[in-house]
């Protein structure tokens, strides 16, 4: 009997020693708290999550800090940095407290024996149960609110409360989406039309800068053959003999037509031949009214066309203009630019 209950208090010894790491070897780290909210001497330490130690001695410096030292397997030293803080935690929501060591920066030195280490203070149950207290009477209070407002749209009250009681309110919404989707549908038509009347503007723009630029080469050949002398105007401008033949036939023509017109005096002075000219003058003067009559008529005809044709494109080019200003802008000004004329070929003109 004897032996085995000596044999039961070593064995007992032995578990006691072991988790009081009484056979391991240790170092020892020191740290202090303002509150260490009913942790105790023998208290396990903990080290990613594994017991590494115990609280060796737990001692109060000052009313406002207490310093506990930890006694630390020597096997862990190596992991835990000097950076590393102590912080108190529980083991479950009742059970009994544990000191934490966080883990450090990975640059840190290895924490020394006898080093102080900083720490985290805890939390305060009834600060924790306050918290959660005030929280639970905010949640009550917004659940009484939703309840409230479930209660008024079921009964019809308020916007949301109307839209879901009141069918014709639904139908009105239904309808202005409706009218929304047709309304963009003939916007989708209104700006396909409208590309594609500017692409034939813009066509029709490019034709006439290519015209321009035709002409404006023809007329700068015109110029040039002018100045060669070529053709009857460039003999004109650039043969002085033929211009000085020209001069004289002009004189010639206007003193012909003179001593004509006075032989035409003349002739109407003379009795036999007064009548035949007065019917003459009447027949020449019938034409010449008939004739004017005509170009009077094609005159307003044209006149009439071309302005129905202006009022046209002056609409057409307005809405153009309108709708893609920034578009057409670019191609306008480049165009207004290769129709303009050189001032070489200005200068030969007036020459």
């Amino acid at each position: 009997f004897i032996f085995v209950g000596l044999s039961i208090f070593v064995i007992a010894i032995f578990f006691i020693g072991k988790q009081q790491n009484l056979f391991s070897p240790v170092f020892k780290v020191t740290t202090s708290f303002q509150n260490v909210s009913g942790l105790l001497v023998g208290n396990n330490i903990r080290f990613a999550g594994i017991n590494v130690g115990i609280v060796d001695n737990i001692t109060i410096i000052n009313d406002s800090t207490v310093q506990v030292n930890l006694l630390i397997r020597r096997n862990v030293q190596q992991f835990i940095k000097s950076d590393s803080q102590a912080g108190i935690g529980s083991e479950g929501i009742i059970g009994e407290r544990v000191l934490i060591i966080t883990q450090g920066s990975t640059n840190a030195p290895i924490v020394q024996d006898g080093q102080h280490i900083l720490s985290k203070e805890p939390l305060e149950p009834d600060m924790i149960m306050a918290s959660l207290y005030t929280s639970a009477s905010h949640a009550e209070v917004i659940t009484n609110q939703l309840s409230q407002i479930m209660i008024d749209v079921n009964s019809g009250e308020g916007t949301i409360g109307r839209m879901i009681q009141d069918t014709s309110i639904a139908h009105n919404i239904a309808q202005t989406i409706a009218n929304f989707k047709k309304s963009s549908q003939d916007f989708d038509e209104t700006i396909e039309v409208t590309q594609k009347n500017l692409f034939e503007f813009m066509e029709k723009l490019q034709q006439t800068a290519a015209k321009t630029e035709i002409a404006s080469h023809e007329l700068g050949e015109i110029m040039t053959k002018i100045n060669r002398g070529e053709g009857t105007l460039g003999a004109l401008i650039n043969d002085t003999t033929l211009s000085a033949n020209m001069n004289q036939t002009i004189i010639n023509l206007m003193q012909g037509t003179k001593g004509l017109d006075d032989n035409m005096q003349a002739l109407r002075q003379n009795f036999f031949f007064r009548r035949y000219i007065r019917r003459i003058e009447r027949d020449e003067l019938r034409k010449i009214d008939e004739e004017i009559n005509l170009i009077k008529q094609k005159l307003e005809e044209d006149t009439e066309l071309l302005e129905q044709h202006l009022e046209d494109d002056a609409e057409l080019l307005e809405v153009y203009l309108e709708d893609d200003a920034v578009l057409s802008e670019p191609h306008i000004e480049d165009d207004a630019e290769r129709s303009e004329p050189h001032p070489e070929d200005d200068s030969e003109v007036n020459r």
